[in-house]
């Protein structure tokens, strides 16, 4: 009987501590999937692509991107909502499925707020206003005297409805109580080739799209859209700094993981990543696409995307936007 029990107690210990072993095992033990929500190409892989080489160099497992374009970026953002919270599933997100869609849509397949654990804000880069050099404006002032004096003959062009680009033309209209007409494009491409032929005289395009137009002057730029210049076009004045104190709309990337994923896995996560987005190489690379690396603490980022939410719903109700 006593050898039986010693037995069993054996048996036990050696489950146990097979058992700890496993808990204790580090994250990750296996590829992590980084969700991005629009096609290839854009914004959101420039900011991830290298974040994801540098964890995959570190962690020695695979990194690798999942592009689920479609929806405004909800596709995708849905797919991570839904997924385990087990730290191998991220979203990186724009702001548009993280902000802007609640002023876009009555109906959204997750919260935006509740079903996700933000980790860090990535990057941020402006819009930049564009006019062509027919129009007879050379300043923002000039742009809004002209749209003084001819209410509504004034067009502007975005990369689309509920961008942060047709949300900045419709701050501008409320601000300086204007009324230029929003021209929506299905993004920067289509919109800079209407703008380049004058087919639209005004736009709100990326800056990364537009800096070669604007250094060749083909197209003139009026101003960025943060709230201070960009390191890529320091002679082009911010909005602010026109007579639209407190301007400030900008396109940002994010990491989010689902909303029940452990603390230590976030904060393993944000540690990592805020230590490649803040690394010199990183911060090099996104500035010669006219982006600011940013980082920073997972609070930080909540913080942050309820002042977006805020922000924006103000702009919605000014400009009569209404859920659909």
């Amino acid at each position: 009987m006593k050898i039986r029990r010693a037995a069993q107690w054996c048996c036990l210990f050696c489950f146990l501590t097979a058992a700890g072993a496993a808990v204790a095992q580090p994250y990750p033990t296996k590829p992590v999937r980084f969700v991005i929500p629009y096609a290839p190409g854009g914004g959101t892989d420039l900011t991830a692509r290298p974040i994801a080489v540098k964890l995959t160099e570190r962690w020695g497992k695979s990194v690798f991107l999942d592009n689920r374009p479609g929806g405004g970026g909800m596709i995708g953002a849905e797919i991570v909502a839904k997924s385990a919270p087990d730290g191998y599933t991220i979203l990186i997100s724009a702001a548009s499925e993280m902000s802007m869609n609640l002023m876009l849509y009555s109906k959204m397949p997750y919260d935006p707020v509740k079903d996700f654990q933000p980790v860090t804000l990535a990057t941020t880069t402006p819009a930049i206003l564009l006019a062509h050099p027919s129009l007879p404006v050379k300043s923002i002032k000039d742009l809004i005297a002209l749209s003084r004096a001819k209410p509504s003959a004034v067009s502007y062009a975005s990369v689309g409805i509920g961008s942060p680009m047709h949300f900045a033309g419709e701050l501008m209209n409320s601000m300086v109580k204007i009324k230029m007409v929003h021209v929506p494009y299905k993004g920067a491409a289509p919109a800079l080739v209407d703008l380049l032929g004058g087919h639209v005289p005004v736009g709100f395009v990326t800056l990364l799209a537009a800096t070669p137009h604007v250094k060749s002057g083909k197209l003139r730029a009026l101003g960025v859209t943060s709230a201070r210049r960009s390191t890529s076009l320091p002679d082009v004045p911010a909005v602010a700094e026109s007579g639209l104190p407190g301007f400030d709309i900008v396109q940002w990337f994010a990491a989010w993981v689902p909303s029940q994923t452990p603390k230590d896995i976030v904060e393993n996560l944000n540690l990592e990543m805020v230590r490649i987005i803040q690394s010199p190489d990183y911060k090099q690379r996104m500035l010669e696409s006219g982006t600011e690396a940013v980082g920073g603490t997972a609070e930080n980022l909540g913080a942050f995307q309820r002042s977006e939410i805020q922000k924006y719903r103000k702009i919605a109700e000014a400009a009569g936007i209404k859920p659909e």
